[in-house]
């Protein structure tokens, strides 16, 4: 008797929803695995030395069943850094700067790029004796000076020897904003 008042004092209480049956549905996903499985033989890791294309720095890929590395799925500028340090060979030549002297005019620091323009943080001379001044050299303002101690910077394009993007193929009608150097005499510029 007491279970009986217990479920009809609950049914009462119990909104009338809770009742309802709800409509279950599930639906069947088929997966083609052929579709998924690699196509060909599996991918081969040339050294730096044999990259001659872009098509050259995609991964074989891991083999199945196991995590990949780094090296089985890292693709373009990333895969073609990882190859050159696994044959010692610094791609981005991250070295600093020299800063055991000042640069000047007639010797100034000499900054590589392969692009056609490169930033180099300047901490003054002797090193870090004021906060980073960032200075933009390009290829058409090769050469730079840090207004905070005077050091001056020089960059050395070691890009391909043919750019199209230079020479105003890609800058797409872009104008160097204006900067005090613009207003100097010109019997007072570098040469």
């Amino acid at each position: 008797m007491f279970v009986t008042r217990t479920a009809s004092a609950l049914a009462r209480r119990t909104p009338a929803r809770a009742f309802a049956r709800r409509s279950f549905t599930s639906s069947i996903v088929r997966c083609d695995k052929s579709k998924w499985q690699p196509q060909g033989p599996p991918g081969k890791i040339v050294s730096f030395d044999e990259v001659k294309t872009q098509e050259d720095l995609l991964p074989p890929g891991a083999p199945e069943g196991t995590i990949p590395t780094d090296l089985n799925q890292a693709t373009g500028l990333e895969r073609l850094e990882i190859l050159g340090k696994m044959q010692g060979i610094d791609v981005f030549d991250m070295r600093p700067l020299d800063s055991s002297r000042k640069g000047t005019l007639d010797n100034p620091i000499i900054v590589n790029s392969a692009g056609d323009e490169q930033y180099a943080g300047c901490t003054g001379y002797p090193a870090d004796s004021h906060n980073v001044v960032w200075l933009t050299v390009s290829r058409d303002r090769p050469i730079e000076r840090c207004g905070e101690c005077g050091n001056v910077v020089k960059l050395n394009y070691v890009g391909p020897e043919e750019d199209h993007s230079h020479h105003g193929h890609g800058h797409h009608g872009y104008e160097e904003p204006k900067t005090f150097v613009d207003y100097v005499k010109p019997e007072y510029w570098y040469r």
